[in-house]
């Protein structure tokens, strides 16, 4: 696969595993052949990138396969638009040679994960050991290097991983979280409760879609009881304080037997609700205890480097020979495009820059933030945390896909989801749809009200993460039954019970797929 590809096997390393069960890591046509070995239903992400793999050779359309249509080794260079025709520049690496594709329809879908968020450390350039980011780990050779010492720097899932993976492979290593960040994550139990394998499962069924407080809540007796009510505001706190607390108590910061004292620094800073540390599932039964006898942590930032040390603030010296940095992804990775293109398509840019469409959209932001505040009005007070400053504006898209001010693009992919196949599906018939004309769109002036209302929510509703506008992790299933409804399509269901309570997996798209295309066949005939 393509190596923006965050499943790619390049990418792979031994106990990378998923966090979502069997029949959600697939799409709706090719089923997954299950896994020789699981967890919870949880298994190795290689078979995620083996089936992909397949996925990509398995249909043919007018005698062509998804690979025979993939170029790679190839590098965007710029996109731009001539009166109603999109030109991509391109730049072959292996040929050395430049190219230019012609369309009148485009759809950028480069991923989130595509260009690393490095950070800039002081003194960098004296630092002997090798320096990694997330992306390259599975094709290094770290874990199997004569490099003992292994710091690994950032608080989300990605890091955990690279952590745990180190100490397997025998390694020293030091954990540093900075002080001035969101923390660390939380991390909940891949165990099940009931009829449900892992965790996730009972994440993705309707039920549970509602006691997040979303921009996609269904409007209904139900939500209105549990977010605008006492009994049901106890309610919902219930379920999220339960949850918090089975976190913490996998856990045990601070009554895990043989830990290291450093160990307790894990705690997060915020609640599983809030998801501002970001939260992950933990794969491994013995991760913890792995953690917690091996591991040095650290919360603090780091001062400089030097020969083989990581220097923190404080002036304690870390040894490293390696340094791996999770520290995520650039969250505007449109480098093709012009300033002045970003925000004329509503792509994240410079606030320093600001327009007087900026400032209209500001308005209309902070309008929309009483909205919000009067459906969902415990969002209006969030517990203490770290804010970090804002550099770029959020995405302005309307259903995180389609630009006001040009029909004939879409950008697929640039929402944070618990799972990006079911997001990439839905959005791939929304998007057809959308390119062909397919769907009635409410007004322009509409449709600016609603992206400035999810913005708002957004900010409210996921603190730092959200301030990008497109943070959907408890909304998944609420974003695509939306995209749904829009088009007229819906998937079975055999009542309301097994609507409710039964976890929502690929097989979902399988009707929705062939109800579009017979609607659009009755359309061209």
């Amino acid at each position: 696969m393509t190596e923006v590809c965050s499943w790619c096997l390049e990418r792979w390393y031994p106990t990378f595993w998923t966090q979502i069960g069997l029949g959600m890591a697939e799409f709706s046509d090719l089923p997954m052949t299950r896994p020789a070995e699981t967890l919870h239903d949880l298994y190795d992400a290689k078979y995620v990138g083996e089936y992909l793999e397949k996925y990509i050779e398995e249909f043919k359309y007018e005698g062509h396969t998804l690979r025979d249509r993939i170029y790679f080794g190839v590098s965007v260079t710029k996109v731009e638009k001539k009166d109603a025709t999109w030109a991509v520049h391109v730049y072959c690496d292996h040929t050395k040679t430049a190219s230019v594709f012609y369309a009148t329809k485009l759809m950028i879908a480069s991923g989130l994960t595509s260009t690393p968020n490095m950070p800039d450390l002081p003194n960098q350039d004296c630092f002997k050991g090798d320096i990694l980011h997330q992306r390259s780990f599975g094709q290094s050779s770290v874990l199997a290097s004569p490099s003992k010492n292994v710091t690994v720097l950032g608080g989300a899932k990605s890091a955990a991983d690279m952590v745990y993976a180190s100490v397997k492979a025998g390694k020293s290593v030091s954990w540093i979280i900075r002080s001035s960040g969101s923390g660390p994550a939380a991390f909940l139990s891949s165990e099940g409760r009931g009829p449900y394998k892992n965790s996730a499962e009972l994440g993705f069924t309707h039920i549970m879609s509602t006691f997040t407080p979303s921009y996609y809540t269904p409007r209904n007796w139900w939500t209105r009881f549990l977010h605008r009510t006492s009994l049901g505001g106890w309610t919902k706190d219930l379920i999220w304080k339960t949850a918090d607390k089975v976190s913490r108590t996998g856990a045990d910061f601070d009554g895990r037997v043989n830990a290291r004292e450093s160990f307790k620094k894990l705690k997060p800073s915020t609640t599983v609700f809030w998801s501002n540390d970001t939260l992950g599932l933990i794969q491994h039964p013995e991760f913890w205890q792995t953690i917690a006898e091996n591991v040095d942590v650290y919360r603090e930032d780091i001062l400089e480097l030097d020969n083989h040390i990581v220097r923190l603030k404080s002036r304690v010296e870390v040894p490293t020979d390696v340094l791996l940095c999770g520290t995520g992804w650039n969250p505007s990775a449109f480098d093709f495009f012009s300033d002045a293109q970003m925000a004329e398509l509503g792509l994240p840019h410079s606030i320093d820059q600001a327009t007087t469409n900026d400032l209209v959209w500001s308005k209309l932001q902070t309008e929309a933030d009483h909205q919000v505040l009067a459906q969902f009005p415990g969002l209006a007070s969030p517990p203490d945390y770290y804010k970090k400053p804002t550099s770029l504006t959020p995405y302005r898209l309307y259903n995180s896909m389609a630009s006001l001010n040009d029909d004939s693009i879409v950008i697929l992919g640039y929402i944070f989801v618990p799972n990006s196949f079911r997001a990439a599906e839905v959005q791939a018939i929304w998007a057809t749809a959308y390119l062909d004309k397919q769907i009635v769109l409410p007004s322009a002036m509409e449709m600016q009200a609603q992206i400035a209302l999810l913005n708002a929510w957004c900010k409210r509703r996921y603190l730092n993460n959200g301030d990008g506008g497109n943070y959907l992790h408890y909304d998944l299933i609420g974003y695509t039954d939306t995209l749904l409804r829009q088009l007229g399509l819906s998937y079975h269901y055999d009542g309301w019970w097994k609507y409710l309570f039964t976890t929502r997996t690929a097989i979902d798209f399988k009707l929705p797929w062939q109800q579009y295309l017979a609607k659009t066949a009755r359309k061209t005939v």
